[in-house]
């Protein structure tokens, strides 16, 4: 067993034996105890990632799901088409409150513990994750190529994963899951949700929230793009033309 594991074993021990303390309140009386082994993490960009293990107690016998959630913000999808020659923006859809980073981890396949209905009721699964467009007069069938589109933007850039994480029983009470994330991802407050299944339906849930921050040069960059968009992209197009001016000019030896 490596390392890693048994501290994270050890920790959720910790924890649920904390809860059956005198002065605490008693694991029964709380179906669901969850923590992070770290609540804040420290990323530096074009680096390996970063990882933290969720441990947490159960009251009893019962399945886990796992959400998290990076911070939501405002994305415009934009078709392209080549015309004449260049290519041109011929149409965008604007999404509202979509989350920078998703993710899932469940205890067992979610299909055999988490029907349909329940899982988009709490977006569990990047099928159900609800992303809302801005007003458009595009019909559903549109608007559903560019949620795609986006869904698929975001996988490749590592953002979104589609498959499902594991999360580890040990014993009936006691899980941990490690949650890595890769350096690309932003800087913000992430929310961690966990869910307590039995029999199909939401027993109870706890959500925990993580704070990541960027660490160098690229995340000072990206700070700045999305605290004066504009401005950047100014800068942007005006290093662009200078760079243009001066592949064209003659080079002269010395």
């Amino acid at each position: 067993m490596r390392l890693g594991m048994v501290h994270a074993g050890l920790l959720a021990a910790l924890l649920f034996m904390a809860s059956l303390w005198p002065g605490h309140a008693h694991a029964d009386d709380q179906p669901l105890l969850v923590d992070l082994s770290n609540h804040e993490l420290a990323i530096s960009a074009g680096g390996a990632g970063a990882s933290v293990v969720l441990f947490g107690s159960t009251d009893g016998p019962g399945d886990v799901v796992i959400v998290v959630r990076g911070p939501e913000r405002g994305m415009v999808v934009r078709r392209r088409n080549r015309l004449a020659g260049l290519w041109v923006n011929t149409g965008q859809v604007a999404f509202t409150g979509v989350p920078s980073y998703y993710a899932t981890f469940s205890s067992q396949k979610l299909d055999d513990i988490v029907p349909g209905p329940v899982q988009a009721l709490h977006q569990i699964g990047l099928a159900n994750l609800r992303l809302e467009p801005k007003l458009t007069s595009l019909t559903d069938d549109q608007v559903a190529d560019y949620r795609t589109a986006l869904i698929d933007a975001q996988r490749q850039r590592g953002l979104y994963d589609d498959a499902v994480g594991r999360i580890v029983f040990l014993g009936n009470k006691l899980f941990r899951a490690q949650i890595d994330f890769p350096a690309t991802v932003p800087a913000g407050t992430y929310f961690i949700e966990v869910l307590l299944i039995r029999d199909g339906n939401v027993v109870t849930g706890q959500t925990t929230p993580l704070t990541i921050a960027q660490l160098g040069l690229g995340a000072k960059l990206g700070k700045f793009a999305d605290e004066r968009p504009l401005l950047y992209g100014l800068i942007a197009v005006l290093a662009s033309a200078v760079a243009g001016l001066l592949a064209f000019m003659p080079f002269r030896g010395a």
